[in-house]
């Protein structure tokens, strides 16, 4: 079994890549949306945390947390949110065909890729590098033009607390990311 060595400092800010189930383009369906937000709430409530930035895109998301003083477990907090919304919409999206042995094993859903990503925020810079990284991503990934018509993207709150300008990143061809 392998071991992989993860980040574990309490109050720290990380950035988090999740994956659908081998890219299948589901998680911007309405369906998911509603579980994956009703998920995040009811773990917020008993296991609190900071939601810097997220993008969801239709195979993948990304985000930024902040998590509690003398806290760094969100390894458990990503367990009971991608479950919670495996099991509110696991019978919808449920696909035989994807149901390998060990997915079976595991008594695991055809949404979610079993393991998720994730980088330990070092500095203010590698946090603002972070943010804009996901907020570009619906531009880089040619689903729209403009970082703003994209509606699944907490630029908009960096658009209302004046963090970011509304034509903010707005072509492809004019800005180029980049994150370690």
């Amino acid at each position: 079994m392998s071991r992989y060595r993860r980040a574990k400092a309490g109050g720290s800010s990380y950035f988090f890549t999740v994956v659908a189930y081998q890219r299948q383009p589901i998680l911007c369906e309405d369906a998911i949306r509603n579980a994956l937000h009703a998920a995040i709430a009811k773990v917020r409530a008993t296991r609190p945390f900071e939601i810097d930035a997220w993008v969801l895109m239709p195979d993948h998301l990304h985000c930024v947390w902040t998590l509690p003083e003398g806290d760094a477990d969100f390894s458990a907090r990503w367990m009971k949110i991608k479950r919670s919304v495996s099991l509110a919409c696991g019978e919808n999206y449920r696909r035989a065909d994807l149901l390998s042995a060990s997915k079976q094993k595991h008594r695991e859903s055809t949404i979610w890729q079993r393991r998720f990503w994730e980088h330990q925020i070092r500095d203010e810079d590698d946090f603002v590098r972070h943010v804009d990284y996901i907020h570009f991503n619906p531009v880089k990934h040619g689903h729209v033009q403009q970082v703003a018509d994209w509606p699944y993207s907490t630029f908009h709150r960096y658009v209302r607390d004046g963090l970011y300008a509304q034509d903010w990143a707005g072509a492809k061809e004019g800005m180029e990311l980049k994150y370690d």
